[in-house]
């Protein structure tokens, strides 16, 4: 029989010849799911001829560029643990950042009390901001309806589905409502560019969760049309932007009525959270970077 140690070798090549960066990383998450059981104290023990053959299929996933979260069916987000399914965007690091920018917003004021995540997939902002407003509850729109199913488990499973509602809906069909924090990761990729992201993405990623048009701005457009009218004096919005996005959105948003606050940027350096506070001055020129919430 075959060593792990030995095993996590061949995995990681093989993996690095076939374009993943990660390769070992990989190897391990994989080896662990194949034997239900980590591997790193137990390198020198022998793998079974079964083991090895859950491992193989597993493997073999991986190097046509499945993504590890799909392949385990659940991704680590923020403080939860979610699950991941062929209906949702892959949650990504990234996208804490609307997360921190959400906390930081409302740093000495008083907290939201109502949460609406626009485009929900795995419900993963709404229920990581949930996780960190525990007097909060919210709403999750998306328009697939396995989505919605996803975010409801993913709920229960984070012990959060008593404050957290998901539903089925056209962000056009939204009733008009009351929000103090919106938040929304939109697809913002140009339709063109689409086919030339990484295999993991590209392949995987439902495409209605990445494509957003020829510019990849009309998401941003609907945001910006749909928003005002959910909204309260103290709100609070917050939009994931693409890489190199920033000053575009920016410029939609202040056109729409609103001013700017922040763009937070991602563990890359990337900007990738864009902060909005309704523009009650009716100066829609303004354009003022940390204004006081208060």
């Amino acid at each position: 029989m075959t060593a792990i140690s030995e095993l996590l070798r061949d995995a990681a090549r093989r993996l690095g010849a076939a374009g993943v960066e990660t390769g070992r990383l990989d190897a391990r998450l994989l080896l662990g799911a194949a034997l239900g059981r980590a591997v790193w104290p137990h390198e020198s023990a022998a793998v079974s001829p079964d083991g090895l053959g859950r491992f193989e299929a597993l493997l073999n996933r991986r190097l046509a560029r499945e993504p590890v979260s799909r392949i385990l069916g659940r991704r680590a987000f923020w403080t939860l643990d979610l699950e991941v399914t062929p209906d949702t965007l892959d949650p990504r690091g990234d996208s804490e950042a609307l997360i921190e920018a959400s906390v930081s917003a409302f740093a000495g004021a008083e907290p939201p009390r109502r949460i609406l995540d626009l485009g929900t997939g795995t419900g993963c902002l709404l229920l990581a901001a949930l996780s960190e407003f525990p007097t909060a509850t919210g709403l999750g729109i998306d328009r697939s309806a396995g989505a919605v199913d996803t975010a409801g488990r993913n709920a229960r499973m984070n012990g959060l589905e008593g404050r957290a509602e998901f539903v089925t809906s056209d962000w056009d069909d939204m009733p008009q409502g009351e929000w103090d924090l919106i938040l929304s990761n939109p697809p913002y990729i140009p339709d063109s560019l689409v086919p030339s992201l990484q295999p993991e993405v590209s392949r995987f990623d439902p495409r209605e969760a990445l494509a957003a048009g020829a510019d990849g701005l009309d998401a941003y457009r609907a945001l910006m049309r749909l928003i005002p009218r959910l909204l309260v004096p103290r709100s609070i919005v917050v939009i994931e932007l693409g890489a190199g996005q920033r000053e575009v959105v920016e410029t939609l948003a202040i056109a729409a009525g609103f001013t700017a606050l922040e763009a937070r940027k991602d563990l890359g350096g990337i900007d990738r959270a864009l902060v909005l506070k309704w523009n009650d001055t009716g100066d829609h020129t303004l354009n003022t970077h940390g204004f006081c919430l208060e």
